[in-house]
């Protein structure tokens, strides 16, 4: 693409989150010279969302913005501006304010919480998802109320876990019989039940909730658990309402269907993080993954396209981390059921890895408290090396020592 053909050319990514600035950054980065517009929904300045179970919850920080001078890249911030729909034949975004035009638009608009059914506009139940979300919770943590959290899965575990340490008591009500059930094999979930009572949370498994009382939440055995507070954690979905109508391909979870540069069924329009979906070659399926690093990874691909460079395969290795309960976990790759499973350490320890293997190579790893397995198992996933089992499931054997 000429000096003077991206001069002229107007970029719009729709959400200011982490894919959303990361787009934005690297096409600067790149060299793109043409209008950059961010378009966010929410009126703050564009932040990160991991501190908000943590250290925003807390009140050890007032926020977590990007520490980016936006005008000084050149990049157009219009916040507090919700996007209604989009329609590629005219180039045009509908707004609140209304019609926006593009000529690249970058959908960012990752994903938003799963709402308990009957708990819309009922007081005392909280979602964590937003800077406002943590905001209305910190003086609910800072007060020390009794604390339900429905859903035992990372945002649930995460949660409960600064409850605790705010000194709530808490207890985490979850549908299926183990946490993480959505996430991981029921003998590697398992070692984890644990791990509640040991912060001194009650975790209630094969607990559905059939209503939110005043003062309590009532499940569907009929038992009554007390609440000053319910937190809802049940997953998340792509935000993408606003796209009904537009011709652009969703997927069955309501996700963007992008192609391996990002590219969506419509031209001139990407889909990158949370929102979008993409085919991997290394696992052979389509990956939807909702975490930080491919929020933060899938941009440059983005960027490299708009500007017209050697096209760029966007097939990551997934990964992400939560911090629960003291504990430090990890996870890389991507795993299916019929992979071979093996473990490094004993789950009853405080550090162990589970490793999985396809014809030998690594495909996936879950390391907790074992940071090193982390970035050794990243690196072989990455070059496909093929292993020697037996050596791997010695814990004191550096993974990398575990080559066949």
């Amino acid at each position: 693409m000429s000096e003077q053909t991206q001069a002229q050319r107007r970029v719009v990514v729709v959400g200011a989150g982490m894919a959303g600035v990361q787009t934005a950054v690297a096409l600067r980065e790149q060299g793109f010279s043409g209008t950059v517009t961010l378009i966010g929904a929410e009126p703050h300045q564009p932040y990160d969302r991991p501190p908000l179970s943590k250290a925003v919850l807390l009140g050890k920080a007032e926020g977590s913005a990007f520490d980016l001078d936006f005008e000084a890249l050149g990049i157009e911030l219009l916040l507090g501006r919700e996007v209604l729909g989009v329609r590629p034949e005219a180039h045009e975004l509908d707004t609140e304010d209304g019609p926006f035009p593009y000529d690249v638009l970058v959908l960012a608009t990752g994903a938003e919480p799963i709402r308990l059914p009957g708990t819309e506009g009922v007081p005392g139940v909280h979602l964590l998802r937003t800077l406002d979300d943590a905001e209305r919770l910190r003086p609910v943590l800072a007060r020390q109320h009794d604390i339900v959290v429905v859903g035992a899965g990372w945002i649930g575990a995460e949660f409960a876990t600064a409850a605790r340490e705010a000194g709530c008591a808490v207890t985490v009500v979850e549908a299926a019989d183990r946490p993480l059930a959505g996430a991981l094999p029921a003998e590697v979930a398992a070692p984890m039940t644990s791990w509640y009572a040991d912060a001194g949370a009650v975790l209630r498994t094969h607990a559905r909730v059939e209503r939110v009382e005043p003062g309590g939440v009532v499940l569907d055995d009929g038992s009554r658990v007390p609440a000053g507070a319910v937190v809802v954690g049940i997953g998340a979905r792509p935000a993408t309402a606003w796209l009904a109508g537009s011709g652009i391909e969703l997927g069955a979870h309501r996700e963007v269907v992008a192609d391996d540069r990002l590219r969506t069924s419509v031209p001139d329009v990407y889909a990158v993080g949370d929102c979008a979906s993409f085919p991997s070659g290394r696992y052979g399926e389509r990956l939807l993954v909702h975490h930080w690093d491919n929020a933060l990874q899938g941009p440059r691909t983005v960027a490299a396209d708009i500007l017209g460079e050697t096209p760029t395969v966007y097939d990551p290795v997934p990964y992400f981390w939560s911090e629960q309960f003291g504990r430090f976990v990890q996870y890389v790759g991507h795993h299916a059921s019929a992979d071979t499973t093996l473990w490094r350490g004993e789950p009853s320890g405080p550090a162990w890895t589970v490793c999985w293997l396809r014809e030998n190579r690594l495909v996936a790893l879950l390391a907790v408290g074992r940071p090193r397995d982390l970035a050794q198992g990243r690196r072989l996933i990455e070059a496909g090396t093929e292993m020697a089992p037996e050596l791997l499931v010695d814990p004191a054997r550096p993974l990398k020592a575990a080559t066949a």
